[in-house]
C-alpha cells in the first residue's frame, strides 16, 4: 500500500506540475462531466444510501444529491469570475505600478469524508477543489462501503488518477495519506480525529480544512 501510495502522489504532483489543470476551460469541463456523471448514477446513489444509511429517497435528494447539484450549478456560473485578475489600489510608494490578486491553484488535496452524509460531504469538496485547479484524492467514509464504492467507480469512469483517484480503507489507510505532503487537506469528521488531522498538517505546513462535530443548539421546555 505504502508504494502504492507514493506513486499516485508523485504521479498527480506531476499531472499538477504540467499545467493541465489551470485554464478555464480545463475546470468548468471537468465539473460539467461530474455533473454528468452524478445525473448517470444518481438510482445508484440514492441505493447506496439507503444501504448503507437506511435514507429514504426524499431525505437522500435533498441532504446530498441536490446539494451537489446546487453547488455544481453555482460554481460554474461564478467560476469564470472568480478566475478573473482582481485590480486593488497600489501603495504610494510603489506608484505607478498597477496592483492585482491572482487566485492560483494550490495542488493536491486530500479530502476525507465521514459516514453520515458520505456523497455530499466528499464530492462538495471535491467541486471546490477542481473549481480552484487542483487535483485531488478522495477518502470514502469505510462505514458507508455501498456509496463508497459507487463514488469510486463514478469518479474513475470519469476521471484519471493522476487527476482525481478514489483511495479505500480503514484508519489506518488514512493515517497513511495524512503522513504525505499533500497542499490542502479538508476534512470533515470528529473532533477526536480532527486532533489527529491537525497535527499531520502541520508536520508538513499544510493548510486544513476542518468542519468538525458540532451539535445544533435547541431549547427544551414544559409542554
Amino acid at each position: 500500500m505504502e508504494q502504492n501510495l507514493d506513486a499516485l502522489v508523485q504521479a498527480q504532483q506531476a499531472y499538477f506540475l504540467s499545467g493541465a489543470t489551470r485554464s478555464y476551460e480545463f475546470r468548468a469541463r471537468q465539473l460539467r462531466r461530474l455533473q454528468d456523471a452524478i445525473r448517470r448514477y444518481e438510482p445508484e446513489i440514492m441505493a447506496a444510501l439507503k444501504q448503507d444509511l437506511g435514507k429514504p429517497d426524499l431525505e437522500a435528494y435533498a441532504g446530498e444529491l441536490g446539494f451537489v447539484y446546487a453547488e455544481l450549478r453555482h460554481v460554474l456560473k461564478r467560476l469564470m469570475t472568480w478566475m478573473r485578475p482582481k485590480r486593488v489600489p497600489t501603495p504610494l510608494t510603489l506608484q505607478p505600478s498597477s496592483s492585482f490578486v491572482i487566485s492560483e491553484p494550490l495542488g493536491r488535496v486530500l479530502i476525507i469524508s465521514p459516514w453520515n452524509y458520505p456523497f455530499q460531504l466528499l464530492i462538495a469538496p471535491l467541486i471546490g477543489a477542481l473549481a480552484a485547479g487542483n487535483c485531488a484524492v478522495l477518502k470514502p467514509s469505510e462505514l458507508a462501503p455501498h456509496t463508497a464504492h459507487v463514488v469510486e467507480r463514478l469518479i474513475g469512469e470519469i476521471f484519471s488518477r493522476e487527476y482525481v483517484a478514489v483511495v479505500q480503507g480503514d484508519v489506518e489507510v488514512s493515517r497513511a495519506l495524512l503522513a504525505r505532503k499533500w497542499d490542502h487537506i479538508f476534512f470533515t469528521g470528529s473532533a477526536s480525529v480532527g486532533r489527529i488531522v491537525a497535527p499531520a498538517a502541520a508536520d508538513h505546513l499544510t493548510p486544513a480544512t476542518l468542519e468538525l462535530g458540532g451539535k445544533s443548539p435547541c431549547i427544551v421546555d414544559r409542554e
